[in-house]
């Protein structure tokens, strides 16, 4: 099961549920049309997918929308979505992404928790490791046809999303080896750059192969529901028989091999890093959200990266500035010596040594 962490809130000023705040007088303000206002370019540039997609995307969740509109009638379900996708793209404050959608910082706040929550609740038609033998099969042709590395169905690893010091006596439970507060957030990735998998509920002071134990993917490949299909991993990794991790120290030409092929094919993770923080670099930035919040968000942009490989969508540019340290969770520099070390030999011995022939 899960870490559960008695916390309820971050200490900040972008969520709305402080019961001392003082209400102001209700302002009624502009509504921009964000949707008709830009033409694609610059639509692209400010909400990181095509109005297309969009669209598509608010088929697919309006009628939640559509109950938050009725209580407050403050935005639309167009403009809600617009405004939360806005807030993944900038990592702004709540309060400036209210002034970009004309609307205060307290209804910013139940609007980005609201459309968060609808789209990370299309996680499981969206995220999904593959199912069928011949799913499976098929993805295992595809990492092959890579780097020669056989069985592969999909390569995993942790990646630190910052958040604010979330106080309280576990708060440094959350600061990760590199200083900062945030979650660690494991995901498993295919040969196309897809999120198949992730777990995005334990502090950063987490080991990722701690979290991998308790996940439940790992159930699933302890009960072979994946047939022959591997993963790949850093070598922060227990060895078994559906998880291989590098050698630290190859000394064969075989092992030289294996490690070339390892390494390579499980570079797309990282891959997937980059492009997903560039496209929301709320995820690097920080949030200022509750921790429930928090999680939806970071779910909610998986689902948002998959539709935009789905749709093909070219990679956003490089609009803000994001910390070196984000892209990648590189601390696993010490090997697990745990695990059947003898499933990665004998795919050496009887895979590899062969392939130099």
């Amino acid at each position: 099961m899960e870490l559960l962490v008695d916390i309820n809130i971050f200490n900040c000023d972008d969520d709305d549920d402080n019961e001392f705040v003082e209400r102001r007088p209700y302002i009624i303000r502009n509504k921009p049309n964000n949707f008709e206002v830009w033409d694609d370019k610059e639509f692209f540039d400010r909400f990181r997918l095509k109005k297309d997609t969009v669209l598509e995307l608010l088929h697919a969740i309006e009628e939640r929308l559509l109950i938050l509109w009725n209580r407050s009638r403050s935005l639309t379900p167009i403009n809600q979505l617009l405004l939360t996708l806005r807030f993944y793209a900038t990592g702004n404050f709540l309060r400036a992404c209210g002034d970009f959608s004309g609307v205060s910082i307290s209804t910013a706040s139940r609007v980005v928790a609201k459309v968060s929550m609808a789209i990370a609740s299309l996680s499981a038609a969206m995220i999904n490791m593959p199912q069928s033998i011949e799913e499976i099969r098929t993805t295992q042709r595809a990492f092959y046809e890579m780097y020669k590395f056989p069985r592969v169905i999909g390569c995993i690893d942790g990646t630190h999303i910052r958040i604010q010091s979330p106080g309280g006596e576990h708060a440094e439970e959350f600061r990760n080896r590199k200083g900062f507060f945030s979650l660690n957030t494991q995901v498993i990735c295919d040969n196309n750059m897809k999120i198949i998998d992730i777990v995005s509920r334990w502090p950063g002071s987490v080991h990722d192969a701690t979290i991998f134990q308790h996940s439940w993917v790992h159930r699933r490949l302890e009960e072979g529901e994946f047939h022959s299909g591997i993963l790949l991993g850093d070598s922060g990794y227990p060895v078994k028989k559906y998880l291989l991790t590098p050698l630290l120290h190859p000394t064969t030409a075989a092992e030289n091999l294996y490690n070339n092929a390892h390494i390579h094919t499980r570079n797309i993770v990282e891959r997937v890093f980059g492009v997903w923080k560039r496209r929301f670099p709320v995820l690097s930035l920080g949030m200022r959200l509750k921790i429930e919040t928090v999680q939806d968000i970071i779910v909610a942009t998986a689902v948002l990266h998959n539709i935009a490989r789905n749709h093909n969508e070219e990679e956003p540019p490089a609009l803000v500035d994001l910390p070196d340290e984000e892209i990648g969770n590189n601390e696993n520099h010490v090997e697990v010596q745990v695990g059947d070390n003898n499933v990665r030999q004998v795919l050496i011995n009887e895979y590899f040594s062969r392939l130099r022939n």
